[in-house]
């Protein structure tokens, strides 16, 4: 947690203003951890409070099973999918091989990353349990400042709107037999048994609409997390900027500087809008803060120490932002390696039969549905991995706005350290090999559609044989 003297000497809680200033949020993450109940990867969870103490072994159990489950489920369809590819492999149809294999790949990288985030649970939830306790909820007190509420804001509703349209996407393909009024099973694939029988057909069909909803949670919480997390990160990067931006107002308001002197700092630092320096923050937006609500509590012995105090101050957000990112890229570099191949194999094999498969409307539905969330979770990882590379360098820019030459003799030594360390750009790879940037979501593209080429030209060769 940052100190008394990071919220201006008056409580850890103060508000810089009441409307544009909301509270600190108790935990960033209840979205995604209800989403994690919801999905099976955590087979460990926390019992609420009002679970009896005497059935916490089974609650634990139950966890365990329930995780368990999820799993087999997306295995099971994977390993099914998979005896269907290989039935249709002599018989030549490209599109019946290229629809098992689409589906042989979701449903095994869902198992992929349901076994995955069960693996790193407790190392997220470590990881979510920092950053509740450190991230700080608005920048240095000072003349001017942001909110990291609008991050937490931004980052919740993507999670809620990236979550529903995986869902809606996976459960239409699951209900169109319903849909339609036929008595057939929404995924094709090879049974055993009779899998349309008057016994086992309720069954199987109840089982493909539940591996059809875990793809759709399992796709959306890699997304959703590495979004949120990747929007925090920003935010707190933005709070670090207007923190240094604010070192030398910082160390006035502390000392008893006047109000009017104040105002015209104020004034100084937060420029109209026509002539205010654009893209000075990634998410948030500066605000003036509520003077004479931030004069009550100021003290402090100098100006010369408050201005190297709240350096201290920025140093250890600065340390804490880069260990995030550091975590953030342990726990995905696996993630993003699998999923690149995964989203590369699939694009291509979702434009091939959505090019030279059958006209039928539901199924041309589908497979855009399909194709859009693909290409957009692609966008996702490679996007917000590009915002942080370039966000993250930018910490020289925003100590240059303040009056930092008036405290130069106090920090001569820090600075300099301070401003070296902050030139190491954040990254986040797949798996060590390749940053995940916008070069990446051109080169999976790129390399999507060689792919494609080469089946398209199978398939001419395969037409022109059969005349």
């Amino acid at each position: 947690m940052a100190s008394l003297q990071f919220h201006g000497n008056v409580n850890a809680d103060i508000r810089y203003d009441i409307s544009l200033d909301p509270a600190r949020e108790s935990n960033l993450f209840r979205l995604l951890m209800r989403q994690q109940l919801a999905m099976g990867t955590r087979p460990s969870p926390r019992l609420p409070k009002w679970w009896p103490k005497r059935l916490e072994m089974m609650g634990q159990v139950l966890a365990k099973a329930y995780s368990s489950m999820v799993i087999f489920t997306s295995l099971h369809l994977g390993v099914l999918f998979t005896k269907t590819t290989l039935d249709v492999l002599p018989t030549g149809e490209l599109q019946a091989i290229t629809d098992a294999l689409t589906m042989t790949i979701i449903y095994f990288f869902t198992g992929y990353g349901t076994i995955y985030w069960c693996l790193r649970s407790r190392r997220l939830l470590a990881y979510m349990d920092h950053m509740n306790r450190e991230y700080r909820h608005h920048s240095l007190a000072g003349v001017t400042f942001v909110s990291g509420h609008a991050a937490y804001r931004m980052s919740r509703n993507f999670t809620l709107a990236w979550m529903m349209s995986c869902l809606l996407g996976v459960i239409f393909w699951g209900v169109s037999p319903l849909m339609m009024g036929i008595r057939m099973l929404p995924l094709h694939c090879w049974y055993p048994f009779d899998a349309l029988g008057p016994v086992t057909y309720s069954a199987v069909y109840a089982t493909q609409l539940f591996g059809q909803i875990l793809v759709g949670m399992t796709f959306s919480f890699g997304g959703s997390l590495f979004v949120t997390l990747s929007l925090l990160l920003l935010g707190q990067f933005d709070v670090l900027y207007c923190s240094l931006k604010n070192l030398d107002a910082h160390s006035k308001l502390l000392s008893g500087e006047s109000i009017n002197g104040l105002s015209l700092l104020q004034e100084e630092l937060l420029l109209g809008d026509a002539t205010r320096e654009l893209n000075q923050y990634a998410l948030l937006q500066e605000h003036p803060t509520d003077l004479l609500r931030m004069s009550a509590g100021r003290k402090c012995p100098g100006q010369g120490n408050a201005f190297h105090n709240a350096l201290v101050e920025c140093v250890r957000l600065h340390r804490f932002i880069l260990h995030c990112a550091q975590e953030l890229e342990n726990l995905f570099s696996p993630y993003c390696l699998v999923k690149s191949l995964q989203i590369t194999i699939q694009l291509c094999l979702l434009v091939f039969v959505g090019v030279s498969g059958t006209r039928e409307v539901l199924r041309i539905v589908n497979q855009l549905q399909y194709l859009g969330l693909t290409i957009f979770e692609l966008l996702m990882f490679t996007y917000c991995g590009e915002l942080l590379s370039r966000h993250s360098i930018r910490s020289g820019d925003a100590f240059w706005r303040g009056a930092w030459w008036q405290h130069a003799h106090f920090i001569r030594q820090d600075i300099l350290i301070f401003l070296v360390n902050s030139r190491r750009a954040v990254h986040v790879t797949a798996g060590k090999f390749y940053v995940m940037d916008v070069n990446r979501l051109r080169s999976v593209i790129t390399q999507a559609f060689s792919f494609l080429t080469l089946l398209q030209k199978l398939a001419a060769k395969k037409t022109e044989s059969d005349l």
